[in-house]
């Protein structure tokens, strides 16, 4: 990954995880003040709902929000959930499937809460588990935010991480279970 020399160190942070990160190239900027609106993202803009980054997966681009900067563990986590992302895209139908029957197992069990206000929103929003657009949007949202949980050097405390412990234990199961000793294609 071509990245600037402030995220080397959570890169490597994520090396004992995983035999390796593997493919192209993502290009990693910052950009101030960022918001989205429409589908876009923008910097400096007087209008849109806050963000702290967004990834370009044709374009292997990942761009945080300035400001993360000041604030290292909020970057570990943000940019683990962007990096992932590029994961979830290159993941394979049968992971992708066996993570959707974990969550849809959660929701029947009515788990509240997500580790992640990404995913959060978004399962308060859900109307249906099906093959809708809504639900593939959160089950993407809820696995890079398990796995920003799980793999940045943040605290485990951090207020948007209201999953149970039973729930964040099995999907932490998952998690091992599904990656341990595997090159990840990014």
């Amino acid at each position: 990954m071509r990245i600037t020399p402030a995220l080397q160190p959570l890169v490597n942070a994520l090396a004992p995880h995983f035999v390796a990160l593997d493919g192209r190239r993502i290009r990693v900027r910052f950009q101030p003040a960022l918001t989205a609106s429409r589908g876009k993202l923008l910097s400096n803009a007087e209008y849109g709902r806050p963000v702290h980054a967004a990834s370009f997966i044709r374009k292997r681009e990942l761009i945080l929000e300035s400001e993360l900067r000041a604030h290292p563990r909020e970057l570990s986590r943000v940019f683990t959930h962007e990096l992932f992302h590029f994961v979830w895209a290159r993941l394979g139908n049968t992971t992708r499937a066996s993570y959707d029957r974990l969550i849809r197992e959660e929701l029947r069990a009515r788990a509240r809460g997500e580790l992640g206000w990404s995913a959060q929103h978004l399962k308060a929003a859900l109307k249906t588990t099906g093959q809708h657009r809504s639900w593939r949007v959160y089950i993407c949202e809820s696995f890079c935010d398990t796995a920003a949980y799980l793999y940045a050097e943040c605290d485990h405390h951090h207020q948007e991480f209201t999953l149970s412990k039973k729930w964040r234990t099995r999907r932490e199961t998952w998690f091992r279970e599904s990656f341990a000793n595997r090159v990840l294609s990014i």
